[in-house]
Formats: structure tokens, sequence, C-alpha cells
């Protein structure tokens, strides 16, 4: 037990809200969705992933995007990372490239849930689709940063 200490805990919810969210969205997206079109009725359907969508965006602005702003600007803190350090070569331009690539996914994630209630699906489909596939870019980039 003298390996897990006070930034163990910190990187493992940092960690485990990142799961949440990709999980959460390849869930929806590979094996949710899917039987939601295949098993209900068009009207259910829509109800139905409109109610999901609805929960999942809930459950991110209430627990999964403070989370992840909080450990994540402490294991920075922790790290000593300055704004200046994001463009040095190596950890920073990594953190740096993690970081805008985080803003983007958020965006399109709620771009994805404004078109969707405005009803645009092909935009919000096209918005998914870059929030699940930014959301692996940033797991990727986490992987290749070194533990705090």
């Amino acid at each position: 037990m003298d390996t897990v200490g006070w930034w163990s805990l910190v990187r493992f919810a940092h960690v485990a809200g990142a799961a949440l969210w990709v999980g959460g969205q390849l869930a929806l997206t590979l094996v949710i969705l899917p039987l939601a079109r295949h098993l209900l009725a068009p009207e259910a359907k829509d109800r139905f992933t409109a109610a999901a969508g609805r929960r999942f965006g809930m459950l991110t602005g209430a627990l999964f995007l403070p989370a992840q702003l909080a450990t994540g600007w402490a294991m920075a803190w922790h790290r000593g990372v300055t704004w200046a350090s994001l463009a040095e070569p190596g950890y920073g331009r990594t953190l740096a490239t993690k970081l805008a690539l985080f803003a983007v996914v958020m965006l399109a994630a709620a771009g994805h849930g404004i078109a969707h209630a405005k009803g645009r699906a092909d935009l919000a489909r096209i918005l998914a689709v870059v929030s699940l596939v930014g959301s692996l870019g940033v797991v990727l980039l986490a992987t290749a940063l070194p533990a705090t």
C-alpha cells in the first residue's frame, strides 16, 4: 500500500472519469442505440434515444466534466505545469495537444446536444462521431503522458 498515495487517488479519479466518458460514448454508440433502433418502434426509439442522450449529458455536466477539470488541474499543478511549459517539447506539448483536443471534444458534444434538440439529425450524428473519435484521441495522448 506504500505506492497508493494521495496523487494516485487523484490520478485514479481522472482516469475513472475518462473511462466513464469514453466507455459511455462507446456503449451508447455500439450497443444501446443499435439495439434501440432494432427493437423499438420509431416513436419509442426517438424518445428513448433522446432520454438516454439527455441523461448522459447531465451526468457529463454534473459529474464528469467537473471531476476531469479538477483532477486534471490538480495533476498539472502537482507536476509544476505552467502556461510556458505547455509550449515545451515532450510532456508540455503532449499535454497542450490533449487539452486542445479535449476542448474540441467538449464543443462537439455540446454541439451534438444542440443539433439533436433542434432536429438536425445529420449534424448531430457528425458531431457525435467527432466527439467519440476525439475522445479516443484524448485517451491516446493521455497514455503518452508519464504518471504524476
